[in-house]
């Protein structure tokens, strides 16, 4: 029989062979999801080595609880949640005892007010949100993704990105729900601002209209 013609084993497959003590089951699962669980990672802590400990910590928590899983799910949904969880701890971690209190007094001055102007602009027809899963544009995303600070790029991957709806974000992150969405607006705005730069037309550049330097005729 010609490689062509094999057919390689389902996750289901492997997750029962690696519950009933076939550890190279397990293995070959690991080898199959771990660049995107890495991916997964990487778009929520923002830095490579946290990133490879999130990735590494998801296959051994995985392992571990394995008999816990009941298949209600895919096993890479899983995966992804277990991901999650403990990139979220790394950022619970990286601030301190405060983590999650991340809207601290339910409406941080810096999200009360307006949002800053676009320098540059583009006619896009698709949202960064829309352009994460187009392979030429994902590492343009991943890397303005990375200049994100700590309080944005959370809300994006996990709303965007991962697809979980604005109430399970702010569950996750300890949000209001309106925070959520002023951060997830905010990030929107920067990673649109920053792909513009490197897509858009800089013929469209925008100048700052000031106000406050104005006189009356």
């Amino acid at each position: 029989m010609s490689e062509s013609n094999v057919t390689l084993p389902t996750d289901a497959d492997l997750v029962r062979r690696a519950r009933s003590g076939e550890l190279a089951a397990f293995e070959e699962l690991a080898n199959r999801h771990e660049r995107l669980i890495y991916t997964i990672a990487r778009r929520i802590v923002g830095q490579d080595q946290d990133a490879e400990d999130v990735t590494q910590q998801t296959f051994l928590s995985a392992l571990e609880h394995l008999a816990d899983f009941r298949g209600d799910a895919s096993f890479l949904t899983w995966l992804r949640r277990i991901a999650t969880h403990a990139a979220l701890k790394v950022l619970r971690k990286r601030r301190g005892l405060d983590v999650i209190s991340l809207d601290a007094a339910t409406a941080p001055a810096d999200e009360s007010g307006g949002f800053a102007h676009p320098e540059f602009i583009a006619d896009w027809r698709e949202s960064p949100a829309d352009l994460v899963h187009h392979r030429e544009t994902a590492a343009l995303i991943d890397a303005a993704l990375a200049d994100l600070d700590d309080k944005h790029r959370p809300v994006f991957a996990l709303r965007d990105i991962e697809g979980l709806s604005v109430r399970e974000t702010a569950e996750a992150l300890g949000l209001t729900e309106a925070n959520v969405k002023v951060r997830l607006l905010r990030a929107r705005l920067q990673l649109r601002e920053r792909l513009t730069r490197v897509l858009g037309d800089p013929s469209r550049r925008l100048t700052p209209h000031r106000h406050d330097d104005e006189t009356a005729a």
